[in-house]
């Protein structure tokens, strides 16, 4: 399954709001710096999604704010 994810790093909290069925908006606490908020980011969905953390992948957005993660 792939999503579309729009990032909010630099958040007071950890967050995931489902905008329609493949669309997610995302608050994380960490900053982008080094890939921090991508790390945490599939932290986030992986437990939100209750997976492991090897079947989320980013595919596309890496330094951007929207992103195509796929959900295997």
């Amino acid at each position: 399954m792939r999503i579309y994810v729009e990032a909010r790093p630099r958040s007071s909290q950890n967050k995931i709001e489902r905008l329609a069925k493949n669309e997610y908006k995302v608050w994380l606490k960490a900053s982008p710096v080094k890939g921090g908020a991508n790390f945490e980011l599939i932290k986030v969905l992986a437990d939100y999604f209750g997976i492991a953390k090897s079947r989320v992948t980013i595919i596309s957005g890496k330094t951007a704010r929207k992103k195509i993660v796929e959900i295997i």
